[in-house]
C-alpha cells in the first residue's frame, strides 16, 4: 500500500501540459476544483469530469499511476459515498427502522464519489507534470502580492514544495523500515487493532529519526550553498506564459461556461 502512493512525484515528459506555465496550471487547478463543486447535475458534473480525463490523456502519463493515486483514498471515497446514501429525500428504495435509502441519497452518494475521484485525478496532474522548482516559482509568483503585508512568500513557497517533495521519499523510507521489521519477525498484519498499532511503534521511531536526519542534511546543504531566502535571489529559468497556456485557458473557459449553462437550464440533481 505504501509504495502505491504517488502523491508528490514528478514524471518528466514533453506533453502540452508539461510545457504549460506552473502559474497557469495552479490557477486552472483551483478553478477546476471550484467548478467540480459548482456542478449541480449529472450533465455538468460529467462535463467537468470528461474535461479532466482529457487532460490526463494529454499528459501522456500511464493511467496506472493515476489509479495508484486513487487507490490510496479508495476507502475514504467508499465511506463517504456510503454515508451519503442515508442523506436525501424522494422515493424510498430501502428502509429499516429509522434508516432509509432514498433517491436523493443515491444521487448524493454518486455525486460525492465522482467529485472526490475527479478532484484527486486532476490534482495528480499538477504534481505529475510540474517539477518541484517550477512549482516553487509558480507558488511564489502567485503569492507575491502578499509581500506588501511583509509575508515571507519565498520561504512559504519553499516549505510547501519541500513538504510535497518529501512525501514519496518518506513513504519509500517507511516501506523499507516495514520490510526490515517483517524480516526480523515483526507481525503487523494480524491481531486486534490495538496490537497492530503497537506493532507500528518499531516503524515510527526509526522513521522519525530518519526524517530528522534528512531535515538536518537538507538544512546543512542549503547553508553550505549560502541560501538566505528570497532576498536578491535570481532564477535560472524564468516563467513565461506560452501558447499552451492560452489553449488550456480557452478550453476550460468553454468547459466552465458549459457547466454554468447546465446548471441554469437543467434541474439540480443533488438535494
Amino acid at each position: 500500500m505504501v509504495r502505491d502512493i504517488t502523491l508528490g512525484q514528478y514524471m518528466p515528459g514533453k506533453s502540452l501540459v508539461h510545457k504549460m506555465d506552473a502559474r497557469a496550471k495552479i490557477l486552472l487547478l483551483l478553478a477546476i476544483i471550484v467548478f467540480i463543486f459548482v456542478a449541480a447535475n449529472y450533465l455538468a458534473l460529467m462535463l467537468i469530469t470528461l474535461a479532466s480525463m482529457l487532460v490526463v490523456l494529454v499528459t501522456r502519463i500511464s493511467f496506472r499511476l493515476y489509479l495508484k493515486s486513487m487507490k490510496v483514498i479508495l476507502v475514504v471515497v467508499l465511506f463517504t459515498g456510503i454515508l451519503n446514501l442515508f442523506y436525501g429525500s424522494g422515493q424510498v428504495y430501502w428502509e429499516w427502522q429509522f434508516i432509509q435509502i432514498t433517491e436523493g441519497g443515491v444521487n448524493n452518494a454518486i455525486f460525492v464519489t465522482i467529485r472526490i475521484a475527479t478532484l484527486v485525478l486532476i490534482s495528480s496532474v499538477l504534481t505529475f507534470t510540474t517539477s518541484p522548482t517550477d512549482l516553487t516559482d509558480g507558488i511564489e509568483r502567485l503569492l507575491s502580492p502578499l509581500k506588501l503585508f511583509h509575508v515571507k512568500v519565498h520561504e512559504l513557497a519553499m516549505m510547501m514544495t519541500i513538504a510535497l517533495r518529501f512525501i514519496p521519499v518518506l513513504l519509500e523510507e517507511t516501506d523499507k523500515i516495514m520490510n526490515a521489521q517483517k524480516a526480523r519477525g515483526a507481525d503487523m498484519e494480524s491481531g486486534s487493532i490495538i496490537r497492530r498499532v503497537k506493532a507500528l511503534v518499531p516503524v515510527l521511531i526509526p522513521l522519525f529519526v530518519s526524517s530528522f536526519r534528512r531535515a538536518n542534511d537538507l538544512a546543512m546543504a542549503m547553508e553550505c550553498r549560502c541560501y538566505n531566502g528570497g532576498k536578491g535571489r535570481t532564477r535560472m529559468k524564468i516563467l513565461h506564459f506560452t501558447k499552451a497556456d492560452l489553449v488550456a485557458l480557452g478550453f476550460f473557459l468553454v468547459v466552465f461556461a458549459g457547466v454554468i449553462m447546465c446548471n441554469i437550464y437543467f434541474p439540480a440533481t443533488v438535494r
